[in-house]
């Protein structure tokens, strides 16, 4: 039987800020209904893995591949993007930022875009404070407006930027239950971190070191890599960072 298509995939990738290079020959592939976990301190390319996979950056060298085409505006209705640093209007309410990305993303009939945009904020559940403007949402609040955002318009595939940054551990439980609801439903997750507590509920994990992979396999897989039988995946992660150096 002939394997789908990746959702997600680069081959040999290659950024640079100048004469800085950020990412240096990064390879990779995400599944269908997968959560792929980009993990790795800051500075080590995250964030700008993430805009080129959205297409707010292009690559100097090698290939993205992004459902098939090469990033686009025009995939702007078939994936979610949770940016690192929100991008909301202070002065709207939840409920008129939602609306205003689905309108971008394309939802112009109204009726279903206003069941949608409803069903997104309940999603986060927002549903009280949905008429209240971002100016009077906590961090954490604003955080769950970034995610209805990105949810709106029932993408297949999602990038999503260190979305539980200062979130407090209740809440960050609820996001990851939302994160694996959706892809048992068939949606495809791209998650960067720096957080071993996020690790751990991804499906697979490419450990990152100075715009370059430096290990990529299962939770569990990498834990066992170590050699530890009680090893944590902050000893993993510590593991192959000292074999990268080597």
């Amino acid at each position: 039987m002939t394997q789908p298509a990746p959702v997600v995939e680069t081959h040999d990738l290659t950024f640079s800020y100048g004469t800085t290079q950020v990412l240096n020959g990064l390879s990779f592939s995400v599944s269908e209904g997968e959560i792929f976990g980009v993990l790795g301190a800051n500075g080590s390319g995250k964030t700008t893995l993430m805009r080129l996979l959205v297409g707010l950056l292009r690559n100097d060298g090698g290939a993205i591949n992004i459902l098939g085409e090469s990033p686009s505006p025009k995939q702007a209705s078939r994936v979610g993007y949770m940016p690192q640093v929100n991008a909301l209007y202070l002065e709207l309410s939840v409920r008129e930022n939602v609306d205003f990305f689905a309108r971008m993303y394309g939802m112009s009939d109204r009726r279903p875009r206003a069941q949608s945009v409803q069903e997104a904020i309940d999603l986060v559940d927002l549903g009280p404070r949905s008429s209240d403007p971002i100016l009077k949402l906590s961090g954490g609040m604003r955080q769950r407006v970034s995610l209805a955002i990105a949810l709106v318009h029932r993408p297949g595939l999602l990038i999503l930027d260190e979305p539980t940054v200062g979130l407090d551990p209740d809440l960050r439980a609820v996001f990851w239950e939302r994160f694996r609801r959706m892809a048992e439903s068939g949606a495809t997750i791209m998650i960067s971190s720096h957080t071993m507590d996020d690790a751990a509920h991804c499906d697979r994990l490419a450990f990152l070191r100075d715009g370059r992979v430096i290990a990529l396999d299962t939770p569990s897989a990498l834990r066992a890599a170590t050699g530890q039988p009680d090893a944590t995946l902050d000893d993993a992660f510590m593991h192959f960072l000292r074999e990268s150096s080597d």
